[in-house]
């Protein structure tokens, strides 16, 4: 029943105040500030730099099982030597071509690759919590400027209605009706009404610049969006798909996997390491040479650095998986608390709108009481101010409707422009991750390297 009764209320919800342009083609819908903020994001800009970086990651952890080849030039100098009784200084320069393989590390390598793979997993998870809290704030933003501007649309009437009475309060003791008090009780509210219009003013000025900061330049002409569909009807299943979708869980379960995979990195650090390596030296004569052979080294004491290693690896990984635990439970009060805030916001915008209506009513109705001397200035004043506060009351009642329906769809982790169908170009942190684990560590001799470095350049990288 409840749930039901929240569907038709948010169904329902209309402004009742229209102080907003009408619907223009220079007007600024809430998508247009959604794409906006996504272009424009810095905090954006940071966390894809990082997930980059984390890319990187594994193309390092990878490389060790690829051949390191080194060029070598060497010039020395040995004490000079007396032959045939003149002196001679011994210089001697070489140069030389070496390379070094891993053949076998017992693992190693390929558990530190699944760990910085699993790294760059969870980081694309950070970076999807990124995006939805920069959308979540230009929600906040754009219903705040409706707001302020409504506000001060309110603020202007009233100075309007006030000055209206004050007027006739002064024509009214003209002709004796009613006193001084009267006049300067209308004098005290107008004044009054005159410093809640500065402070609105100055409200919106305030408003504007946040908005500026959030997404990217000043608004326009802002339109009162339509409620989005919830998705869901219960609670229960709002919990159940966040704890699906929410990228923090996400992040959470593939820093598990990555601290599962260091541990088994730490037990393969145990174990045997094969390699071989290879030199060709050519020294000033030009005569070369040729050497090369094979190692295997098999750990036996290191001052109990592995068994350090191991345990410390078994610590981080008893800390995520408490870690996932918590975000889990997170989500789930998070999902909780919007779902009560947008069942209580959705109670008090129906009750705004019932305080409105009694209130014009009666505001109506003291008036012309007021005008056959039965009711007073203040009076009249006193129901001018109950509906105006009435109004400001539904304003805020649907401000905070509408930030809350989008505060449940966070909570959920829906709050991204791929379910917002924002309609534009978005990041793919799958595009760098490709070029980069394709192109390797020769990335800056091959073609594929070069394609990577253009990539780099057009996602705003250095």
């Amino acid at each position: 029943m409840i749930n039901d009764w929240l569907q038709r209320t948010l169904a329902t919800c209309v402004l009742a105040v229209g102080v907003l342009s009408a619907p223009t083609a220079q007007s600024e819908t809430l998508t247009d500030a959604f794409i906006l903020a996504y272009k424009n994001s810095h905090l954006l800009d940071q966390q894809r730099a990082l997930l980059r970086a984390a890319d990187e990651d594994v193309v390092q952890a990878s490389a060790a099982l690829l051949p390191v080849i080194n060029f070598v030039a060497n010039a020395g100098f040995r004490s000079p030597a007396i032959s045939g009784g003149v002196r001679v200084d011994n210089w001697t320069n070489t140069m030389a071509v070496s390379a070094d393989l891993t053949l076998y590390d017992n693992g190693v390598t390929r558990f530190a690759t699944d760990a910085a793979k699993e790294t760059v997993l969870g980081l694309r998870g950070a970076l999807l919590q990124v995006e939805q809290n920069i959308l979540y704030g230009t929600v906040q933003a754009y219903m705040e400027m409706i707001r302020a501007a409504q506000f001060v649309s309110l603020s202007q009437s009233n100075v309007r209605v006030i000055t209206t009475e004050l007027r006739a309060a002064r024509d009214r003791f003209e002709v004796g009706e009613v006193t001084r008090t009267d006049v300067s009780i209308a004098e005290a509210r107008l004044a009054a009404a005159r410093g809640n219009l500065a402070a609105a003013q100055g409200d919106i000025e305030i408003a504007r610049e946040n908005y500026k900061a959030v997404v990217g330049q000043y608004p326009g002409n802002l339109r009162w969006p339509t409620n989005p569909p919830l998705g869901v009807r219960t609670e229960d299943a709002a919990k159940a798909r966040a704890v699906r979708n929410h990228p923090s869980i996400e992040e959470a379960q593939r820093n598990v996997n990555a601290a599962e995979a260091n541990i088994l990195r730490a037990k393969a650090a145990t174990g045997v390491k094969v390699t071989t390596n290879a030199t060709v030296t050519l020294d000033d004569s030009f005569e070369s040479s040729f050497s090369g052979g094979f190692r295997a080294t098999v750990p036996i004491y290191q001052g109990g650095t592995l068994r350090s290693l191991m345990r410390q690896a078994m610590a981080r990984r008893d800390a995520t998986r408490s870690g996932l635990l918590q975000s889990v439970v997170g989500v789930k009060q998070e999902v909780g608390i919007a779902w009560a805030t947008l069942a209580v916001s959705a109670a008090q915008t129906e009750a705004s709108r019932r305080q409105v209506r009694a209130s014009q009513v009666a505001y109506n109705g003291v008036r012309e009481e007021a005008k056959f001397g039965s009711r007073t200035t203040l009076d009249v004043l006193n129901a001018e101010q109950e509906l105006l506060d009435a109004r400001s009351n539904l304003i805020s009642a649907e401000v905070r409707q509408y930030v809350a329906i989008y505060a449940l769809f966070s909570s959920m982790g829906l709050l991204t422009s791929d379910h917002l169908n924002l309609g534009i170009v978005t990041y793919d942190p799958i595009e760098y991750y490709k070029y980069a684990t394709k192109a390797g560590p020769i990335r800056a001799l091959s073609r594929r390297g070069t394609a990577l470095d253009r990539v780099l350049r057009s996602i705003g990288g250095n």
